[in-house]
Parts: C-alpha cells; structure tokens; sequence
C-alpha cells in the first residue's frame, strides 16, 4: 500500500534520547580526569556542553524532527532526578538551595573523608564527604545502572536543580527547538526504597507533585510545547494504588499546565492490561514499544482516543541489528492511513541510550556482518528514511528500501550464521547433562575434607585493578608495537605478582587477576565462533564505566581451551586452591547483543555447551575450583511475572548444563551482581551452586533475608566491600556486616568477599581494603 496520495509535507521522528558518552567516550575521559583531580569542575562542564551541542547537531542532520533536551547525565538519569526533586539522604548533609557536583558524586560513588580545611578549600560546602554511595541496581531488564532513590517517612521534597531548564535553555541558544526528558514521578517513586519497609514510596506522590508541576511550569514558560515524561512501569505488573497514582498524577498536570503537551513514554514491553489506564490518561501523545511487544499494536489502535498523538516505537533502541524497513512500511502504512499523520510519531522503541553511537566508526568488522548492523546514527537515519517513504511515498528512497531489503536477505541464508555441527550437538543434549552426580550436602562434605578451609574463608570474586600498565601492554600488542611473547611475559609478571600478593596479606582461595581479560564477556566470546567484537562500540553501564558488548551473530562452539593456560600458570605459583574463572552463558547471553532471528533460550544453550567443555578442561588440568559467573542472571527476567518461569526454566538449565560436568569434589562457585533475590530464591536453589557470592554491602545484607527465608543450604560469600565506591571499608565495618550476615546464615556457610570485581578500582585502594577484609576474617574466627 502506498500512502503517497495523502501528501503529507513532512513526517514527525523522534530519538528519544541519544548516547551520551560521546563517539569517543568524551565523558568517560573527563569524569575520570575531574575525579582523579587532573582536571575541574569549569572543563568537565565545557565538555558536557560539547557533547550535548554535538548530539543536538547530529540529530538534526540526520532528519530527526523532535530532539530531546535533559537526556544527558554526568551519572545517571534517576540520580538526576532525585537531585532535581531534592531527595537527597541526610547522610549527604544538604540542606538545601542547588546540589553541588560535589554531593552529587557523593552519592553516585561515595568519596572519602576530607578535614574541614580541605572541604572548604575543594569548594564542598555542601558535601557528602567520607560516605558510602547509595545503593546502585539494573534500569528495568537491561545492562544500563542506577541510583537507588533512598525515601524516608515524612520525606519532603523541594526543586533543587534546574538542569532540565539549563539544558533547554542551552538548546534554543543553538537554535535546536527540543521536547525536555524527565523520568516520570510514578516510574521514579517506584524504583525507590526506604530503609522503613513500612513505607510505600507511592504514598509519597502528593508531596513530590508539586516540584514537578513547577518544573514543568518552567519548562512551558521557557518556551516548551511538550515535555516527555518517561514512565517505563506501564510495562510491569501495576496493582491498583500504581494505576490510581497514574491517574491522579497526569490529572494534576493536565490541571496546572493545560497548554502544555505531555507524551508519555513507555518501553521495555507491552502496556497489556495497563492499556486501559494509559488511554485514560490526560495526555497529549503515548509511546509504545513495538519492538519487544510488536502484537499490542492493533489493541493501542483500537484504544486510543481520538486525537492523541501515537509515537511509535518501530527501530529496536536496545539492540544492533539493521531494520527490514520495506517491512515495518507494510505495518507503518496502514496505521498513518487510519489516524493521519497528525496522530503518528516515528520513534526508537526506548531511548538509543543502550547502542552504541556510530558504526561508521568500525572498520575492521566482517564486510557482511558489518552490513547487517545499524547503531545510533544509523538507527536515527533509518527512522528519518522511514518518515520520508511515508510523506513522500516509497519511490522517494527506494535505493535505501532496496539494500536494507537486500541486506535482511543476505543475512537470513548466510553460512556465517548457521552451523550443522551445532545444530546436531544440540539435539543431542539429555537431561542427565544438567544433573550433578551428587546432592549438595554429600558434595559439601566431600569439598571440606578435601579443602581443609578455615571458618569464614576468604576469597575475592576474580579481577584485580586494570592499571595503566595493563592497558597500555594491551594496546601496545594490539598496535604490534611489542610482540605476543612480550606481551605474555608481561601478563605473566602481573600474575604472579598478584599471586604473591595473596598469599602474603592470608587469602584462602586466590585468583590469578585476569590480566589477560578485556571484559568478562568479551574474552570469552573472542574466542567463540559466532561472536564478533567492535572497536567503539561503547555503551554506558553506569557513570564513566562503558562496555562493548559482543555481538552474537551465528551458532556458538568452542574452538579450543579458553582458559586452562592462564589458570595453569597461576596454580603452578602457589599451593593454595586457585579458582578457575569463567563467565556463565546466561550472562554472556545477557550481556551481549544477541540474534533476533531465533530464540534467546536457543542461543543460551549453545554458549553452555561452550562453557561446560571448559569447565571439563579445567578439572582435567587439575582446577578444584571453578566460578562460573552468571552476574546477569536476574536482570534477564522478563518484567512480566507471567513470562518468568519461562526464562527462568531455560536459563537454570543452561546454567546446570555446564556446571554438571565435573565429579563432586570439585567445587562450582558462581557470582550474582544487584539481585532483589526474593522473588527468584527458587531458580537461584535450583541452579545448585556449591558457593554463591553476591553484592550485599550496599544493603547491609538485606539481601540475605531471602537465603534465611528459604533456608537456602548453599554455602554464600556475601559482598562486605563495595567496590564501586573508591572508599577503603575499616575492619570494624566489615565485621559487622558479617554480623548482619551470621544473623540469618549459620557461620559454616558463610565466605568473606568483596561485592564484585576488582578490575575497575586502583590499587592504592584494593590493596588496603583487602588486608582488612582478612583481617576482619580473623577477627571473627577469634571470637567465640
């Protein structure tokens, strides 16, 4: 069908919200130098209002036609908002008028204690100096992290920030006429939490209403004619009071502000049985995702009232692949027929936040894979093209429609994608693949005979600090400015070295640093077929730390050993158990930008069957110990509760498939990153992990209470460092978390960790936090 008869002068496209990071990782370098004090507060914020300037331009270059304003963060979006509402906890000591940069990082990362003279000389008059971070968790299903809102009982709320407005402002002086991003109040009250489990964060909303009418009040007066307010709960399971607090917030917009158009945002999944409630809405437009929900289309259509503007969200934001535009024109045509273009809004399905900024960048990837994938930029292009074949009919860009019809073709047939010999493992999988010999408590007793460990062992989760040293020997071999033997002489030393060092400050169980690894992910799927790796394909996990998932493209197998060399090398160092480190395959899954074209849990069981033959390798060279890392596990959930059992059904197997390999001695660890474990204690039990560390410290071993309610039997190293924060944890705050642990553990299951890896700290801070967290083991065992 074509549309071309309805003569529509131009097409309305919207980004959403860009990456922030810059084509180069321009943030990232100027928060790192401000932090380290190489640099100041005056040329981190020039550097921001270069990246923003620059996002502006690019959208408008390429046809973008409403483009966002507030989507930039130092940090974090959520974090943002709480500065803007002034939800800021006491322990930061704000009182009130704007939050400095000061008190912000605070929170984001903590910050160390500084004395009065030097608050008062590094400008921290309202600082929150010497304090931990705030608790930092998984945005929804993805890799992206946030700030937890912490909210007490009698919470106030007051505008404390004016970015959006500054942001806005800064815009316009540019000429770029932008529709402002905030995170809705209903979103960002549910995503908080308070230390009073009696406190429901909704009963805050008729106090944080009000900072937001302002806000917006402003924006308006500043010259606004929408504003997107960003509510990605509309894709979870909304009891009543979320629906009633849905309905009274928009009310009190629509009431304070009628002149001001609102397009509300949903993403990461279907409205389903909140459809209703967001039709009702006083609003001027809504955003679906019709990437991970493509079938809620046609009851939006019927729902929709008429006149609300429908933005819909047709190029996926979360993942890389190229669209089959001629086909989304098949679905696109249709609708702008029924509702006029007026009512019809092209979008990304969320924010482009989560892909990486320009493919143009990469030069070094398989020519036809390369033609298969669109980032940022491209995306941003495909929705401009999208918008001119439905103003100006296909005939317009036909040459575009062509090759991206061409390229959808050309990688539905590749040999690069399909391989038979997977294809022929797989259906050779049984069940008795995914079943240890023994139960836990016969695998237990026959690991402590073996092991010999003393109570609360010590052990770290795998990475030590990845210098400069480190970094610049990488690049160097990359550039063959030094050779592989050198390279390997230098990863050598820093084992050992590493090596040494645990076993002079009395850790129990060592790792060997993983020198060798770019990321966790990446260095496994180097060496896996059907995985491709970019050069800057940067995407932001939280703050300055950026990551470049894999992509997984075709069927995965393991060519040769992984790890066994490096695990060998470090074993023949020292007498004491050496852990072998892997990454699990739901998080390689999990971390990756995965294949489209079939199941998520089909790709997931080849990768465990490439990891299950490692982990054979590594009992055979003689390993007592492997960890499999399954740090993503939890944020794969579908964010429908209905949807669960089927992921999580999928994914334990996959995880017991290649942990169930190896005879009982042999002792399978694995590691969980910022898990709510409740509602998952279940899958976690089924996985039968024989040690299961975990990120705790943030939340002062809250997360324990679901292992006590279970009455998990597991052993557990519970996280008692925080390594995302710079600060050093005393002997004394560490024993007393593991205190708040023994309160729901018996001692004899208990490990003594940090909360992650420590590939991203320095060690100026590694090495102290370590020598105490020893130290508080010992302590321990000393007691009674």
């Amino acid at each position: 069908m074509s549309i071309s008869s309805l003569s529509i002068s131009s097409f309305a496209v919207a980004s959403l919200g860009t990456p922030r990071i810059g084509p180069r990782r321009e943030l990232k370098m100027a928060l790192e130098s401000y932090w380290s004090g190489k640099s100041d507060e005056k040329s981190l914020l020039e550097t921001a209002r270069s990246l923003r300037a620059a996002n502006w331009a690019r959208q408008k270059a390429l046809g973008i036609t409403i483009i966002p304003s507030n989507d930039f963060s130092f940090y974090d979006q959520v974090l943002d908002t709480s500065v803007m509402v002034g939800a800021i906890p006491e322990i930061y000591r704000w009182t009130d008028g704007p939050v400095s940069l000061a008190t912000y990082f605070a929170m984001a990362r903590g910050s160390e204690a500084e004395t009065a003279a030097e608050a008062c000389a590094h400008g921290h008059h309202q600082h929150g100096l010497g304090m931990p971070a705030q608790e930092m968790t998984k945005w929804f299903d993805t890799n992206y992290h946030y700030i937890v809102p912490e909210f007490t009982k009698g919470q106030t709320f007051a505008l404390s920030s004016s970015k959006p407005i500054d942001e806005y402002r800064e815009a316009k002086a540019l000429g770029y006429q932008t529709r402002p991003v905030l995170i809705g109040p209903v979103t960002y009250l549910k995503l908080g939490k308070s230390k009073d489990t009696s406190l429901d964060p909704l009963s805050l909303l008729s106090g944080l209403l009000p900072v937001y009418i302002e806000m917006l009040r402003q924006l308006a007066a500043e010259g606004a004619e929408w504003v997107q307010l960003d509510e990605p709960c509309l894709a979870l399971d909304l009891d009543a009071a979320a629906r009633d607090a849905l309905r009274q917030t928009y009310a009190a917009f629509s009431q304070a502000l009628p002149g001001l158009k609102i397009m509300l945002t949903s993403y990461f999944g279907g409205l389903g049985d909140n459809l209703n409630t967001a039709m009702s809405l006083p609003v001027a437009g809504i955003h679906v995702d019709l990437v991970r929900a493509p079938n809620q289309l046609s009851d939006v259509l019927k729902k929709a009232p008429k006149g609300l503007v429908l933005s819909l969200g047709i190029i996926d934001g979360r993942n890389i692949w190229r669209a089959n535009l001629p086909k989304l024109l098949d679905r696109l045509e249709p609708v702008v027929a029924r509702r006029g273009a007026s009512e019809i809004q092209l979008a990304p399905s969320c924010s482009l936040l989560h892909v990486p900024v320009d493919l143009d960048q990469e030069n070094d990837l398989d020519s036809d894979l390369k033609s298969w994938l669109a980032f940022s930029v491209q995306k941003m292009s495909e929705l401009a093209t999208l918008g001119k074949a439905l103003a100006g009919g296909r005939e317009s860009v036909k040459d575009i429609l062509a090759a991206s019809a061409q390229a959808a073709a050309a990688r539905e047939t590749s040999p690069k994608v399909h391989d038979a010999a997977v294809a022929k493992r797989i259906g050779a999988v049984t069940p008795a693949m995914s079943q240890r010999q023994s139960d836990f408590a016969e695998r237990a007793t026959t690991q402590r005979a073996r092991f010999k460990l003393p109570a609360f062992p010590t052990t770290t989760i795998g990475s030590f600090p990845q210098t400069a040293e480190v970094r610049k020997a990488r690049a160097a071999r990359a550039k063959g400015t030094i050779s592989d033997a050198e390279y390997k002489k230098f990863l050598h030393e820093e084992t050992a070295r590493a090596v040494r060092w645990q076993e002079e400050i009395g850790l129990d169980v060592l790792v060997h640093g993983e020198f060798e690894r770019n990321d966790m992910v990446q260095y496994f799927g180097e060496q896996l077929s059907g995985f491709a790796f970019t050069s800057h394909g940067w995407v932001q996990s939280y703050g300055s730390r950026c990551v470049r998932p894999p992509i997984l493209f075709g069927d995965v197998s393991r060519p040769r050993p992984m790890t066994v060399e490096w695990w060998q090398y470090a074993q023949s160092l020292t007498a004491k158990p050496v852990k072998g480190m892997l990454t699990g395959p739901v998080t390689i899954l999990n971390w990756s930008f995965v294949r489209d074209d079939i199941p998520r849990s089909a790709s997931c069981r080849q990768i465990a069957l490439a990891v299950r033959d490692e982990v054979c390798d590594l009992e055979k060279a003689g390993a007592k110990m492997v960890q499999i890392d399954e740090a993503a596990l939890r944020e794969g959930l579908p964010l429908r509760r209905a949807e669960w059992d089927d992921y999580l059904s999928w994914a334990v197997v996959s995880f017991r498939i290649c942990a169930s390999g190896v005879s009982d001695e042999t002792q399978i660890h694995t590691h969980m990153c910022y898990s709510e474990f409740n509602d998952i204690i279940d899958a976690i039990s089924a996985m039968d992990a024989d040690v299961i560390s975990i990120e705790t410290s943030r939340s002062q071993m809250e997360l324990l209470d679901a292992f006590k309610t279970y009455k998990y039997p597991n052993e557990i190293g519970p996280g008692v460092y925080d390594i995302h924060s710079p600060r050093v944890p005393g002997i004394g705050e560490m024993t007393d978390l593991v205190r708040l642990a023994r309160l729901r553990l018996a001692d004899e299951q208990l490990w003594i960790n940090p909360d992650c890896g420590l590939k991203t700290r320095r060690w100026e801070e590694v090495r102290p936090a370590l020598v105490n967290m020893v130290a508080a083991a010992r302590k321990l065992r000393a007691q009674p």
